[in-house]
Formats: C-alpha cells, sequence, structure tokens
C-alpha cells in the first residue's frame, strides 16, 4: 500500500497543530481490520479534537475523524473479509486511535460494525455517531417505558446533529417533539424535520429553577447539560425519562432529588462511546429499519476532504447545521 492522504493531530510546544500528511501503513495502530475508507463526518468532538479548543484527543499524534464508514482492505478476523461494507465509530477512534480522517484506517475486529441492509456507507455517515447517539438514547428511553401515548417529548440542542436526528426519529415514531434552540432562524428548519412545537431560549428564565415545576414532557433528549438539565427535571412528568447525550452548555448539574423521588423521573446517562454488541448492531439495525430518519439528506451536506479543516469553525462557534459528510475516497 502507497503512502496516503491523513489528516494528523499533533501537539507542538503545547500547542495542538494539525493538517494533512502522507501516512504509511505501518504506522498506523494495531488492529484486525483495515478498512478502505469511504466517507468519515464531522462532529462536534471532532472540532474539538482538531483545534484544541476541548482537550479530546488523548495521544499526539493522532489522524482525526470518529466516523469511518467504508470496505475491507485486510482483515484477521474471521467475522470479516475484503470487500465487506462495514462501519466503525466512537471506542478511542480519532482521540486516542488513528481515526477516519485518512484513506485507510485500522482497528480492533470488536469496533467494527457490518454495514446494515438498507444502509449506503454515505448514509451511515450521515448518521455517524450523531444518529447512533440519538438512537440509543431512544432505544434507552424505550426501554425504560417511554411510548408516545405518554406525552411529548422535549429535544435540546435541536439544530446539531445529534438533535436534528432525534427529531427526525421521534417524530416518525409517532412522538409528540418540542425542539429547544436559541436559533429563531431555523424555526422552519425544525418544522420541516417534525418537531410539533418549536420552544426558543430567550422564552425560558433559567435563573430560577423551582425544584418541582409545572409537569410538561414525558421524555428528553438534552444536549445540553446544566441549567437546561436541571430545568427539564423539574418539569418532566410523573414516571419520565430523560437521556442525558450532552455538555454543550455545562459540565455541571444544579438540581434537587425531588423529581426522581416525587415523580419518579430517571436520568439516563448515555455513553454511545463504548456499547459494545449485540447491542450495537441491534441499534443500527434499528437506524436501518424502523428509526431510519425520514429527512437524512436533506439535513446532511457533503464535504471533500480537502475542505475539513475550514469546517471545524463552524461547530465551535455553534454555527453547525444538521451533519456533514467528509467524502474521503473522493480525495
Amino acid at each position: 500500500m502507497s503512502p496516503f492522504k491523513a489528516y494528523l493531530i499533533e501537539e507542538k510546544d503545547g500547542k495542538t497543530q494539525s493538517g494533512f500528511v502522507r501516512f504509511d501503513e505501518s504506522r498506523l495502530d494495531a488492529g484486525e481490520v483495515t478498512i478502505k475508507v469511504a466517507y468519515s463526518s464531522v462532529n462536534y468532538k471532532d472540532a474539538l479534537a482538531a483545534t484544541g479548543v476541548g482537550r479530546i484527543i488523548r495521544r499526539h499524534p493522532c489522524i482525526g475523524g470518529i466516523d469511518i464508514s467504508g470496505t475491507v482492505e485486510h482483515s484477521a478476523d474471521p467475522r470479516f473479509q475484503p470487500g465487506d461494507a462495514v462501519i466503525a465509530t466512537s471506542f478511542d477512534i480519532g482521540v486516542a486511535h488513528h481515526g477516519g480522517y485518512a484513506q485507510y484506517a485500522r482497528v480492533p475486529a470488536d469496533w467494527v460494525v457490518p454495514l446494515p441492509s438498507g444502509l449506503s456507507l454515505f448514509e451511515a455517515m450521515a448518521l455517524g455517531t450523531a444518529g447512533f447517539t440519538a438512537a440509543l438514547g431512544i432505544v434507552r428511553m424505550e426501554e425504560n417505558g417511554l411510548t408516545p401515548d405518554k406525552g411529548p417529548v422535549i429535544v435540546t440542542g435541536a439544530t446539531g446533529g445529534v438533535g436534528s436526528l432525534a427529531i427526525d426519529m421521534l417524530s416518525k415514531l409517532g412522538y409528540q417533539v418540542t425542539a429547544f434552540t436559541g436559533k429563531e432562524a431555523e424555526f422552519d428548519y425544525l418544522k420541516g424535520l417534525g418537531a410539533s412545537d418549536v420552544m426558543l431560549r430567550d422564552t425560558l428564565d433559567l435563573s430560577r429553577i423551582r425544584p418541582l415545576d409545572k409537569a410538561l414532557w414525558a421524555g428528553a433528549v438534552d444536549n445540553l447539560g446544566g441549567d437546561m438539565l436541571a430545568w427539564i427535571a423539574s418539569t418532566i412528568k410523573q414516571g419520565g425519562t430523560i437521556a442525558s447525550i450532552g455538555l454543550a452548555a455545562s459540565t455541571s448539574l444544579n438540581t434537587t432529588v425531588m423529581p426522581f423521588i416525587l415523580r419518579g423521573a430517571c436520568l439516563l446517562g448515555i455513553d454511545s462511546g463504548y456499547i459494545g454488541e449485540p447491542y450495537r448492531s441491534g441499534v443500527w439495525q434499528r437506524l436501518a429499519s424502523d428509526m431510519r430518519p425520514r429527512h437524512l439528506i436533506e439535513m446532511t451536506r457533503t464535504i471533500g476532504f480537502d475542505e475539513l479543516p475550514d469546517i471545524f469553525d463552524e461547530f465551535i462557534k455553534g454555527r453547525a447545521h444538521g451533519r456533514v459528510v467528509v467524502d474521503i475516497a473522493g480525495a
């Protein structure tokens, strides 16, 4: 295999530097499966890693990109054969193990999932970690008793990748969804994804959160954390369930036990990073079937590999919209 193109994140003099390099297969990390990468995607985590704004990278140097789709080039594991279409997301990919921003990747076989029937390699990356995380949160809430007849579900961080996909999936499953956003201009976009209502951030005063407020939500997908998550807990219905997915606003949670002991609310931590098999493949199967978003293509844009460095700033400054797929094979 000839040297190939990769986007490498390094640290020099205490500062993060990232850019394109020629990379040799011998420098790839250990793993049983070598993948010829077709597509990757851009997540908030990728932007934090590539820019050094967040201390995401756990070792330098590291090829970025937490999502991979492509075909098997070599495999030392009998579960995978050359030519198989596969997905690899999460685990240490792109943060402590060379990731998907390269024309080839090598990962442990246990991190690899066969591409489900009904999904293309492109669609798998339009979903990516964001779609898997949103779906995992919904599945966990369903397991905890959430059904459409229980009442409305609120989704925060609604215009981001996880939020957009969660709205689409929930509305398809029959839920009444309220999208919470600070972006008034995105009202039509969120309605188009299936939100029955849009709640704007400036209509909510989070400076005074009651231990128990008016019960509004049967469920919640929260991408923000902090005071927003505390308010959701105070307004959750009896027996309601909250999927805590992100920390875009804050890592803190300043609340009381009252929603949990007086309303029986459940707070579910959603860790998409290290969920293993067969659960991981099961969620991907749902994404290829009943939870497949109806507006996946409309909420997704594609960029060329060379355009990758220019996209991260959108995510850091909160201007990202929907999903971004990186065309690696077309480089």
